[in-house]
């Protein structure tokens, strides 16, 4: 088995060490930017800040040691919100060595940059000199659901074929299915962009607009993401699989969608800065995800009016139903692949 160091322990991050606990035979860290939350982890044997609940085995060590998580792991998952991916990095990079295989688990674009996070990374190790594979961790997948065991199959992307099936090997379980890509790109656009339309979902159902809203706006969601990662060179049929409709249907349906809970908020009337208040240190990536990727929109000349509509609302406190109008009100087109 392998040496895996899961950097970061939100939610997400935690539920991937327990997922990995479960199958059995790795040795495991969880490190935390947070020197309180580690030692709360330890002491307790609960992340009782971001994933009550679950027990977390005394066999996964936890630190708050950068050199310490990394110095022998042979797998480095990073699961951290994208805006502190680059300084994460720029931390780690110094205690990063040749042989390590790096796996990227968060999902978002880089404001300003406009990087997806496998290039952040990317960008960061070549600054000082490091070249390392990097995965992509994406799908369909709730925190709670995955640390409960529930049945679950995300995708690993590279453009490495050993990481990816190292990968699948090492982490798939009776309880989590592993499947491989090459489609960096469509997965990783896949997975950003569903928190922004998981918004503009969220927003219809605050308003009380129903079913077939919220299902006009997935599948025309769906539409707009593949034209943005076809123009940035990655692959329609990408878009049709766990990392791009299964991730979408997942954050626009589910309960336990911040980005769903951010839009109904909205709907309902609540102030933006009021809701994420709210979140009590938890990320809602879409708030943020939404100018990036519109910035990437302009670059390629993508159409993307929910995008557009979602922006709208988040940043200059437009009227949801004004906006919904404004979607409705497009001239007629044909909805043939373009």
């Amino acid at each position: 088995m392998s040496r895996i160091a899961v950097m970061g322990s939100g939610a997400w991050g935690t539920a991937i060490v327990l997922g990995l606990a479960g199958r059995g035979g790795h040795e495991l860290t969880l490190w935390s930017h947070s020197p309180n939350v580690s030692e709360t982890i330890a002491e307790r044997g609960e992340n009782v800040v971001f994933l009550p609940g679950f027990p977390v085995p005394k066999n996964i060590r936890t630190t708050s040691n950068i050199e310490t998580a990394l110095r022998d792991a042979e797998i480095i998952v990073s699961v951290m919100p994208s805006h502190h991916v680059r300084a994460s990095y720029e931390q780690f990079a110094p205690h990063l060595h040749a042989g390590q295989r790096l796996v990227s688990a968060t999902k978002g674009i880089e404001d300003g940059t406009l990087l997806r996070i496998s290039e952040v990374i990317a960008d960061v190790l070549g600054n000082a000199g490091l070249s390392l594979p990097v995965g992509v961790l994406s799908g369909p997948s709730f925190a709670q659901e995955v640390a409960a065991g529930s049945p679950t199959a995300i995708t690993i992307a590279s453009q490495d074929a050993e990481l990816a099936t190292r990968v699948q090997h090492d982490f798939g379980s009776r309880t989590l299915r592993l499947y491989t890509n090459e489609d960096v790109v469509g997965v990783e656009l896949g997975g950003a962009l569903k928190n922004v339309i998981a918004i503009a979902v969220g927003i219809v159902s605050g308003l009380g607009l129903g079913h077939n809203s919220a299902a006009a706006l997935i599948t025309r969601g769906i539409a707009e993401t593949t034209r943005l990662a076809v123009a940035c060179g990655g692959r329609s049929e990408t878009l049709a699989g766990l990392s791009g409709i299964g991730d979408l249907v997942l954050t626009c349906t589910g309960s336990l969608s911040r980005n769903r809970t951010v839009g109904i908020e909205l709907g309902q009337g609540r102030k933006l800065a009021d809701i994420l208040a709210g979140l009590h240190g938890k990320v809602a990536e879409g708030v943020r995800t939404t100018s990036a990727a519109l910035g990437l929109a302009r670059r390629y000349d993508v159409e993307m009016p929910i995008v557009e509509q979602v922006a709208a609302i988040l940043q200059e406190d437009k009227s949801p139903l004004d906006a919904v109008r404004e979607l409705m009100s497009r001239p007629g087109r044909d909805e043939s692949p373009e």
